[in-house]
């Protein structure tokens, strides 16, 4: 069945259902939240930062977005993927890991040689995913504070 599926960039009038599915994984709309990220990735063309989606019957079914990241603690330049989603109705197709296979290689192909994302750890789902993809935990530990009180 993946063999129907596709990976190509984003384009402006994929926005809308870009938000649609982002909502199924999230309790809240951020509309722009995704304009600023179509802006960044889609508008300007950047060729640090990528932007794919998964179609299949000329409908968009998924999305992934990552980009180069750059000597962040010490750390070499590496791949981020910061956004993944993918349909309900789609999501036993192996359309995930076609996204994550496509952003590995474009990665590979601007120079680096590492992959990282975070997780909360309550996304079961999201968590398993990546998982299943070979991501571990990686030398860096996300440290955190709330700053509500200060």
């Amino acid at each position: 069945m993946t063999d129907q599926v596709t990976i190509r960039n984003a384009i402006l009038a994929d926005l809308d259902t870009l938000i649609e599915l982002d909502l199924v994984a999230v309790a809240e709309e951020k509309p722009a939240y995704w304009r600023g990220i179509f802006d960044r990735y889609v508008a300007a063309g950047r060729d640090d930062g990528f932007f794919l989606v998964a179609e299949m019957n000329d409908e968009v079914i998924g999305f992934i977005v990552g980009e180069v990241r750059a000597w962040e603690f010490g750390s070499p330049p590496c791949g981020w993927v910061f956004a993944l989603g993918v349909s309900p109705k789609t999501r036993e197709l192996g359309v995930g890991q076609l996204m994550l296979e496509e952003m590995c290689q474009r990665l590979k192909k601007a120079g680096v040689t590492t992959l990282r994302t975070m997780v909360d750890r309550e996304n079961k789902l999201t968590l398993s995913f990546f998982r299943s993809q070979g991501l571990r935990t990686g030398r860096y530990i996300e440290l955190e504070k709330s700053i509500d009180d200060i």
